[in-house]
């Protein structure tokens, strides 16, 4: 076992984690913060897109003893006090989510985007999406709600 020091979504935690256990399934199993989603294990899907110290990354990439004294953010952290965050709400409002499954990675890494270009056109939104998958909205909904909260 690998002792693990790391903040998630503002919170302080101290674990022992198996040397070859996923970040993906420390936040989910070890952690319960089952909004970080597992598709692909690959790398490939997105659904486990996470924030770590400030950069998004594939969950299912990192071990979890990697993590030792990072900060991580997951979907469940960016709201604050239940209050949606803009682009939350643009997702809401333009629909661009259907079955959900991708939408947490998805959020995370428009964030990610958000964070580093403050007015991204919709050709930086698409080329950010060209690593999230979603089988569901045909993207041009999640597109649009991205670029309504960067002003594109």
């Amino acid at each position: 076992m690998i002792p693990v020091d790391v903040t998630v979504n503002g919170r302080r935690y101290r674990e022992e984690v198996e040397p070859r256990l996923l970040l993906s399934d420390f936040l989910r199993g070890g952690l319960g913060l089952t909004g970080t989603h597992v598709g692909c294990e690959h790398g490939v899907c997105g659904a486990c897109t996470v924030r770590l110290d400030g950069v998004a990354v594939r969950s299912c990439l990192v071990l979890a003893a990697q993590v030792d004294g990072a900060e991580i953010v997951t979907v469940e952290g960016l709201a604050n006090n239940g209050q949606l965050t803009p682009l939350q709400e643009a997702f809401r409002r333009h629909h661009a989510l259907q079955c959900g499954f991708c939408t947490p990675g998805i959020l995370m890494a428009a964030d990610d985007l958000l964070s580093r270009e403050t007015a991204p056109t919709r050709a930086e939104i698409v080329d950010m999406l060209s690593g999230q998958l979603c089988r569901c909205t045909g993207y041009a909904p999640i597109v649009d709600a991205i670029a309504e909260v960067a002003g594109a």
